[in-house]
């Protein structure tokens, strides 16, 4: 099947052409017919499938073929997404889809002078790209409003619709048009998650590409054990050991992205960070020398783990792993994306292994597990077992001591060798009737 196979429109297909997209991913070749039908879609799909090309491409098309210009102020279509980053990203490729389209485009979002975004939006933007922060406070400074919207497109909507956005995309529905059409699209999504959807779509069409809440088979995947402390040591073995040319490095915290881009410096490497507490146009800059090949390592909070689209990116490392399991499938879906190979690896000390067990539930598989010789911890990490469950050993029952106490049964009788205890045994604090 080809692009125009599923009713593209010639300027489409010279721009797919110009950039050597030749045949539609699974997921594009049921959103696009689907979306220029003009159907409502929750769909999800493994990360690096296409997505944003599944729900830009007909976008684009449906506001060239129908509904009047766009008048100042106003826009036609808006994506929203969780993440700067994200935002960035989708703009990029919908600026590359609409390059022989009579259509104009727009991204916004925080950490960035808002005076250039509200002057793009004076003439009347066709595409917007925002996060939802931004776009509540270009609305109330009356710089965009909304009732020209034909198209809605959550990216992302899993952590879109999370408890951090619902209070803002609650006050965003209230002001868009309710005859609109309305497309949530991710690579996982909860039950939660879907009925918390449910009132924002209209006899919505469901494509479940693939299943849900996994990583895609491109990726290869294990486990290397190591003590906490010693993670930044065993990560520069790694490094230093393998050829995988560029890593992406996912840290727990901000200090903790800063501490290893520190020491790796250190070590003369050419490292860079992205984290919230950075500047947007910091971030911008470290990714583009990432991009471009000037950095080798970039090292990253989870506001890296969607929405990221690098070139061959060949290896994944998780120095801690995420406190939300879903978030592993994204981290690591920066890497065998279109098709191509890609590794992931997690370092895992013993108190992550509960959120070991988390995420082997979530993607239906156990880990592989590889140790290094000279890394192997002093605090082993538990085994997980079939479901993710942490296989603990059973405690041995201790042995009753020489003329001491014993009981015949759990909180029963108690019994001095062998014969009754006179003296009543007092209740522990943690049975029976709570203290006044």
């Amino acid at each position: 099947m080809t692009f125009a196979d599923l009713g593209l429109i010639d300027p489409l297909l010279q721009a797919l052409a110009a950039l050597e997209h030749s045949s539609p991913t699974p997921i594009q070749r049921q959103a696009i017919p689907a979306v220029l039908a003009g159907r409502d879609l929750l769909a999800a799909a493994q990360t690096g499938t296409g997505k944003t090309g599944a729900f830009g491409l007909p976008l684009l098309q449906r506001l060239v073929q129908e509904g009047p210009a766009v008048a100042p102020n106003h826009i036609r279509a808006l994506i929203l997404t969780p993440t700067r980053e994200l935002a960035e990203q989708v703009h990029a490729s919908l600026r590359d889809y609409a390059q022989h389209l009579p259509l104009r485009t727009a991204v916004a979002y925080g950490g960035v002078s808002i005076n250039p975004q509200m002057m793009k939006l004076r003439k009347g933007v066709d595409v917007l790209v925002a996060t939802p922060g931004r776009l509540l406070d270009l609305f109330s400074q009356n710089a965009v409003r909304f009732d020209q919207v034909q198209l809605l497109v959550l990216d992302e909507a899993d952590r879109m619709l999370d408890l951090g956005f619902s209070r803002q995309l609650g006050e965003l529905f209230v002001m868009l048009p309710r005859k609109r059409q309305t497309l949530l699209f991710s690579a996982t999504f909860s039950d939660a998650v879907r009925q918390l959807a449910a009132p924002v779509l209209r006899d919505p069409q469901t494509l479940d590409v693939s299943p849900r809440n996994t990583a895609a088979v491109t990726v290869k995947q294990w486990v290397v054990p190591v003590d906490k402390k010693r993670k930044t040591e065993l990560f520069l073995h790694l490094y230093r050991s393998g050829r995988h040319g560029q890593v992406l490095v996912f840290a727990k915290t901000r200090k903790g992205v800063e501490q290893l881009v520190e020491a790796l410096q250190a070590e003369d490497l050419a490292a860079e960070s992205i984290h919230g507490d950075k500047p947007q146009p910091a971030r911008l800059r470290a990714l583009a020398r990432f991009k471009a090949g000037e950095a080798d390592i970039l090292v990253a909070t989870d506001v890296a783990a969607r929405g990221l689209d690098i070139q061959d990116l060949p290896l994944v490392v998780n120095l801690d792993l995420p406190i939300v399991a879903e978030d592993y499938v994204h981290r690591i879906g920066r890497t065998g994306r279109a098709g191509n190979q890609g590794q992931a690896v997690s370092l895992v000390c013993a108190d992550e292994v509960e959120q070991l067990a988390a995420i082997e539930t979530l993607i239906g598989q156990i880990l592989m597990r590889r140790d290094e010789p000279d890394f192997i911890p002093d605090h082993r990490v538990p085994q997980t077992g079939p479901g993710g469950l942490v296989m603990k050993k059973p405690k041995k029952p201790k042995k009753p001591k020489a003329g001491g106490l014993v009981s015949d049964k759990p909180l029963g009788r108690w019994v001095e060798d062998g014969k009754p205890k006179v003296k009543s045994v007092r209740k522990s604090p943690g049975f029976g009737k709570p203290r006044k």
